[in-house]
């Protein structure tokens, strides 16, 4: 969060010193394109096991760094001569996969949770500073598909908002780059054990699993306004 604040004063403070020379039509259209993102989660969670009387709880804080690729698609309506309003989705296809190990019985009992199909809808305010470049914010809704194996409820799937700051160079023959930072948060996941034993490893009925996903990404995309 505090690497976006700098890098949102950075670009508002180049706008006071650049001139406006611009033209939306430029930039407005439909468009599409494929997205490449690094991307750092961070993964805060807890297990609690007992009695409502007698609880234990132990918690903790994980880190990943990935490269994922993924696509988008929009349509940018032009807002007088300096503005864009671009309304748009992207999607990431592939998935994460976190496993946690429990010794709550005689063998232990695995737990893997997978994140699959994200997918966000967003709106970007864009003030075009040139006939080929403009800057944008970025405010959306981002969900995805959990999955999970092993003696827990199946959680809900998950649902947050994200925030992004960018950058979209747009040439004559309508093929564009963008440049993107942004922060996604994303509500809890949460399961409980079911105590099933027979041929599946049992978590206790009491254990309960649950963690708060956040992600933030650098993104480039390249695609063609039509």
């Amino acid at each position: 969060m505090k690497i976006l604040r700098r890098v949102l004063f950075i670009l508002f403070a180049s706008i006071a010193t650049t001139p406006l020379m611009a033209d939306s039509s430029n930039f407005a259209g439909p468009y599409i394109g494929i997205q490449g993102s690094a991307v750092g989660v961070e993964l805060e969670g807890e297990v609690t096991t007992g009695s409502d009387k007698v609880r234990s709880t132990s918690s903790g804080t994980i880190g990943k760094t990935a490269l994922i690729a993924g696509g988008e698609i929009g349509y940018a309506f032009p807002i007088g001569s300096m503005g864009v309003l671009d309304i748009g989705a992207t999607y990431i296809d592939g998935s994460a996969k976190l496993k946690t190990s429990n010794t709550d019985t005689a063998a232990s009992a695995d737990v893997t949770f997978e994140v699959s199909d994200v997918y966000t809808v967003y709106i970007a305010p864009t003030i075009v500073l040139s006939d080929t470049s403009s800057l944008y914010l970025k405010g959306g809704l981002s969900q995805a598909t959990v999955k999970v194996t092993g003696d827990v409820s199946q959680p809900a799937d998950l649902s947050g908002e994200t925030y992004a700051v960018g950058t979209r160079t747009v040439l004559e023959s309508g093929l564009f780059i963008r440049t993107e930072a942004g922060i996604t948060t994303y509500n809890g996941i949460s399961a409980h054990g079911l105590g099933a034993g027979g041929t599946q490893k049992a978590v206790a009925k009491d254990q309960s699993h649950s963690a708060e996903p956040t992600v933030a990404y650098g993104a480039v995309s390249i695609g063609f306004k039509f």
